[in-house]
């Protein structure tokens, strides 16, 4: 079956830490206060199940103050590179990728992504996970 560029749902919202401190406070409050599991975890951050998308939280301590908490959101997506095109038909910014990626956690996950900005200057990072 042929991908055609559908949107299939919001994989992550992703966050950002301004210390180790604040990491761990984010870890607790989303694993012991709201039980949401850990999915994956590598060197600069971890990802929480919410049982249908994932919370994103990075510990490499930059990033809080100039652009708030919350980096992005991501849309799981069927074909990275037919909604980029599209997105860019529209006239609107594609500022990162289409580009493959693998996050080395355990388990790695392949994934193709883009990042574009909507109408509301928000950063939407497209995620088409490949396993």
């Amino acid at each position: 079956m042929e991908k055609n560029g559908k949107i299939k749902g919001i994989h992550h919202v992703s966050m950002r830490c301004s210390d180790a401190e604040c990491y761990e406070k984010a870890i607790a409050f989303y694993t012991n206060v709201l039980g949401l599991p850990v999915y994956r975890k590598w060197e600069t951050g971890i990802l929480l199940d919410t049982g249908c998308g994932y919370v994103e939280i990075f510990n490499n301590n930059t990033g809080t103050k100039d652009i708030g908490a919350v980096r992005h959101f991501a849309l799981a997506a069927d074909n990275v590179d037919a909604i980029v095109q599209r997105v860019q038909d529209a006239g609107y910014e594609v500022f990162d990728g289409p580009r493959d990626i693998i996050i080395h956690s355990d388990p790695e996950v392949h994934a193709r992504i883009a990042f574009c900005r909507g109408e509301l200057n928000e950063e939407i990072e497209l995620f088409d996970q490949k396993q």
